[in-house]
Order: C-alpha cells, then sequence, then structure tokens
C-alpha cells in the first residue's frame, strides 16, 4: 500500500484539512508526493521570482495558514514524474476524488487545478498553467 513519507505528511499538515481529507485518500490508490504547503515569504517570492507563481507573498493561497493550496506531484513505476501528461492525468484523478468526497459530504470545498484556473475543464486555454498545484475554492459563507 502507498503511504506518505514522513517529509510529505509534514507538508501536507501546514494545509486546510480538506487538502488533508483529500490527499488522505488519493495516496491509497495513487503513489505521490507532497511537494509543498504552506510557503513563507522566502519561499512564494522565490517561487514568483523562478516564475513559478504569479503572485507575490502574502497573496498566494499557499500562503495562508492553514495552507489553502498544495502541491503534488505522481510517482510513475517508482519514480516521480513531471511530464505534463502524466501530471494531467494524476490531476484527473485528484480531482475525481475531489468532487466523491464533496458530494458525500466528507469535504466542505470544492477544489481548483492549477492548469484549469477557470475550471471549465479545458486545459489549454490557459496562459499560466502550474498542473501540480490544488486549491480550495472558498465557498460562500468562508470568511
Amino acid at each position: 500500500m502507498n503511504h506518505f513519507s514522513d517529509i510529505s505528511k509534514s507538508r501536507l499538515e501546514t494545509c486546510h484539512n480538506d487538502l488533508r481529507v483529500l490527499f488522505a485518500h488519493v495516496i491509497q490508490d495513487y503513489d505521490c508526493t507532497i511537494v509543498e504547503g504552506h510557503r513563507d515569504a522566502a519561499a512564494q517570492n522565490k517561487a514568483f521570482a523562478e516564475g513559478k507563481s504569479k503572485l507575490k507573498y502574502p497573496h498566494s493561497k499557499h500562503n495562508k495558514r492553514p495552507s489553502q493550496a498544495v502541491d503534488a506531484a505522481p510517482f510513475i513505476n517508482g519514480k516521480l514524474n513531471w511530464k505534463r501528461e502524466n501530471l494531467l492525468i494524476f490531476a484527473g484523478y485528484v480531482l475525481g476524488i475531489a468532487d466523491q468526497l464533496y458530494r458525500i459530504g466528507v469535504v466542505s470545498h470544492h477544489i481548483r487545478l492549477g492548469a484549469d484556473w477557470d475550471k471549465d475543464k479545458d486545459v489549454t486555454d490557459q496562459t499560466f498553467r502550474d498542473e501540480p498545484h490544488f486549491e480550495i475554492i472558498p465557498n460562500e459563507t468562508d470568511t
């Protein structure tokens, strides 16, 4: 059975409960790693400078406590895989589990993929693609 490393567990612990629950379900059938949860100012501004984020600190969902975003990537044949195609297959699995958990009331938020910011299920119409990024979509009742 798949399991998270201690590092992935500690990164996931910085995230919103819905993301922790989601990835606890994902890891059961899809081997993956948690790349990043919460980002402090230095990490966020570095991600911005490297073009990995469009937002400076403190405007990313990664900067909230708990983090409203998580970056995750799949293992394919035992190796971490960053190929876009594989990231998108993984993302489809994650989003499917997220939708099921929301529908049955296990989590209270929908999830947005960083490769489909407008949630139209078309990843070809994005100007900024962040395939490993998953974030909480706030509800009207969130403050």
